[in-house]
């Protein structure tokens, strides 16, 4: 966070010695000065706490803090081989530790009861005792000796993300020589990213304090102090990165888009067969006021399954074709482009005909634009599209080609926009003139939309009510595993569901044996130590057509498939001549068969939290309730199997996202996916520091208000080189 840094941007094995600072670079991404003081510790033992022995995790490397109980000698292999057991003990479990060979001697001596260290292994089982093999360690207290008891005595002990090859402590020791380098030359070169009158008005520390008491706290109170000074660093360069986004956009030229009387929008109103929500009527009022504007609209459609977002962004369309204008609306599958384009012109009816002969006077195209299209429909999508012909383009990746033009693009409508890189999106909006509005919709938060949501760089809209009519839901896990009998009733459920005239999905993670199939792909490593693969498509609907399900109509939906072959099967199914669909996530979003009413996911526990919110999202959606069924082989009490229990619990979409948040963390909200970059949130957490966010926001709002070149901010502008390089800015701009 300086001009000329040097010490900061040199390289680790400038400082701390070129075999520790290859394993940082090789096993944790440390690669600068810079790098390591951001790797803050992951918590810290108090120096008379012991760690719960009771809650270590099997097979993962861990380092605990603890009390030796006893240290036994024992020989083996008839006296020929010996081997040292130690048992630590912190009153709510025991761990053994387990030494072999010549060096055994030498642990004795060292290993005594009553001492306490620091340990660090791999955790494994032993004659149903959890033991670490041969850890690495490190005495502390009076029996270390005099430079241990006062290095130890009286203060937090910082615990840091480490790996095999690297324990805490010797992270720790890396560090302690990075500060004295960086305390003998004063910190000189280093510049606080934070306007002076922000850290007073906020009690921060000066940034040089931060770092050390972060690093080598001398209480619990320097910790809190050196915390909420990070926070507010990452906080308030990210908020001034998106406030000049803002800023820049609220500064390009859009045209207008606004409904005219009689027109389109009009028309389809008085059509609807139903009163729109209040929630739907709110949301559109905010996107209308935003296309009415002469800069471009950027806003996020959020809302539960099922809750009218495709209606809203079809009016947002129409307003815009009432102007002239075209809509783009792309898809991330041509299962959901197929669905998209069904529903529109349904919903539509003739006014989706303009032109023809069959359609309504003064209405418009509604074109599919596809990957595996045939040349001549091909032809014929690009033309309408090209010439104006069609106020609304539906389509996959396909509408990003070189080969795709508009005549008048003025909307850009992303469905499920997580699926979508940055440039994806960009390349779109680029095929306009000017700046096209922007409408981003997504069913489930997913983490990384939290994210910008809290953060701000999208306008939100929130569609949090159901339209009327809609059944209940009902969620419940089946324990195949503990309780097979439970799988089958059901089994008998979905052939009830059927006989009532009703139909089902069966949803697997993958295709077959040849494996998953990408983005539809649920997950395929083992979980909670299982070994066999996750259940395919092909093999599930040939097991249940030769047994629970015999005599049943059975289809199979997967991306492997043809794009006629896969609209041939959901037309089928759409038409109630299909019983039970068996697929992969194909059917995730945009499906819409109301008359399914059960739906049974296998192996569950492959698939994250919001995808499943999604997936259930498929039943209920007519008069008669919709039933999920969460089939894992998970064990009770593991953490697959909570995340489980927490989505049949709930089916408040955006409390399973706050969830889904909280345990798979926020990532990099600048696009970590999209740049393969590390996380630039270190310290700040989307979940617990709203409040910090949302003070840094207003902070960062005024200051790019007052100067949006920051060039009264050296500093600042400096930070923002630093935490952005050019891939990450580029992000920012695409947007």
């Amino acid at each position: 966070m300086t001009a000329t840094r040097p010490l900061f941007s040199q390289p680790l094995s400038k400082v701390v010695g070129g075999t520790t600072a290859k394993v940082m670079a090789d096993q944790l991404g440390l690669r600068t000065v810079a790098d390591l003081l951001h790797h803050y510790p992951r918590r810290y033992a108090e120096r008379g706490e012991l760690t719960r022995l009771a809650d270590l995790p099997l097979d993962e490397h861990v380092t605990v803090v603890a009390e030796i109980a006893d240290a036994r000698l024992l020989t083996y292999n008839r006296g020929k081989g010996q081997r040292l057991e130690v048992t630590l003990t912190d009153g709510s479990g025991r761990l053994r530790l387990v030494f072999f060979g010549r060096a055994v001697h030498h642990h004795k001596r060292e290993l005594l009861p009553g001492r306490r260290g620091m340990f660090a292994g791999k955790v494994s089982v032993f004659n149903r005792t959890l033991q670490l093999a041969h850890p690495a360690y490190q005495l502390l207290g009076a029996d270390a000796g005099a430079e241990a008891v006062e290095e130890f005595a009286g203060r937090p002990l910082p615990l840091y993300p480490a790996c095999r090859q690297l324990e805490s402590w010797r992270i720790a020791k890396a560090v302690g020589t990075v500060l004295a380098s960086l305390e003998a030359t004063g910190w000189e070169g280093l510049t606080d990213p934070l306007p002076e009158e922000l850290r007073a008005a906020h009690g921060l520390l000066p940034l040089p304090e931060a770092f050390r008491a972060v690093h080598q706290p001398r209480d619990t109170a320097e910790i809190a102090a050196a915390r909420s000074r990070l926070k507010w660093d990452e906080a308030f360069v990210l908020q001034v990165a998106l406030a000049r986004r803002r800023h820049a956009a609220v500064s390009q030229p859009a045209v207008p888009r606004v409904p005219r009387p009689g027109g389109l929008l009009e028309r389809f109103d008085a059509r609807l067969p139903f009163e729109l929500t209040g929630g739907q009527r709110r949301v559109c009022e905010e996107i209308f006021a935003d296309l009415a504007t002469a800069h471009p609209m950027h806003r996020l459609l959020q809302g539960e399954v099922g809750s009218g977002k495709t209606l809203v962004a079809l009016r947002a369309m129409l307003a815009v074709a009432d102007s002239g204008g075209q809509s783009a609306l792309l898809a991330p599958t041509e299962v959901l482009a197929q669905q998209h384009h069904r529903s529109l012109t349904e919903m539509m009816g003739d006014l989706a005909e303009g032109g023809m002969l069959t359609g309504a006077e003064g209405g418009t195209r509604v074109v599919l634009l596809t990957g595996s299209m045939g040349a001549a429909a091909r032809r014929r999508a690009l033309l309408e599209a090209a010439s104006g012909e069609a106020g609304i383009v539906v389509g996959t990746h396909a509408l990003i080609e070189d080969t795709v033009s508009f005549r008048d693009l003025g909307l850009v409508v992303v469905d499920e926009q997580h699926r979508f890189g940055v440039e994806q999106r960009d390349a779109l909006r680029a095929k306009a003139e000017r700046p096209p509005h922007l409408l981003v919709m997504t069913a489930t938060p997913i983490p990384r939309t939290v994210a910008m949501t809290v953060f701000g760089d999208l306008a939100t809209s929130v569609l949090d009510e159901l339209p009327a009519g809609r059944s209940p839901l009902a969620s419940h896990v089946v324990p195949a595993a503990d309780k097979p009998h439970f799988l089958a009733r059901a089994w008998e459920r979905v052939r009830e569901e059927v006989s009532a005239g009703h139909q089902a999905y069966v949803v697997c993670p993958r295709i077959g044996e040849e494996g998953g199939e990408g983005g539809e792909d649920g997950g395929t490593a083992p979980r909670d130590g299982r070994d066999r693969p996750p259940l395919a498509v092909t093999d599930v609907a040939r097991q249940l057509a030769g047994g629970p399900l015999a005599g049943l109509r059975l289809g199979v939906l997967h991306g492997r498939m043809a794009p006629e072959e896969k609209d041939a099967v959901m037309r089928s199914f759409a038409a109630g001549e299909t019983d039970v669909l068996v697929a992969t996530t194909v059917v995730e979003v945009g499906v819409n068969v109301p008359n399914a009413t059960v739906m049974v996911i296998m192996d569950a526990d492959r698939f994250g939290v919001s995808q499943l919110h999604q997936l259930r999202g498929r039943v209920g959606r007519g008069s008669a309730p919709g039933l999920c069924l969460l089939v894992t082989e998970a064990p009770e009490g593991s953490a697959a199997r909570g995340r489980l229990e927490a989505v049949a619990s709930t089916l408040d979409g955006f409390e399973l996202s706050r969830i889904d948040l909280e345990q798979r963390r926020e990532g990099d909200v600048l696009g970590q996916a999209q740049s393969g970059g590390r996380s630039s949130l270190r310290m700040l957490t989307v979940i617990g520091d709203e409040d910090v966010i949302a003070e840094a926001r207003a902070a960062a709002a005024r200051v790019v208000a007052a100067d949006p070149e920051l060039t009264g901010h050296p500093s600042l502008r400096e930070a923002l080189s630093a935490l952005l390089d050019a891939e990450r800015e580029e992000f920012l701009d695409k947007g």
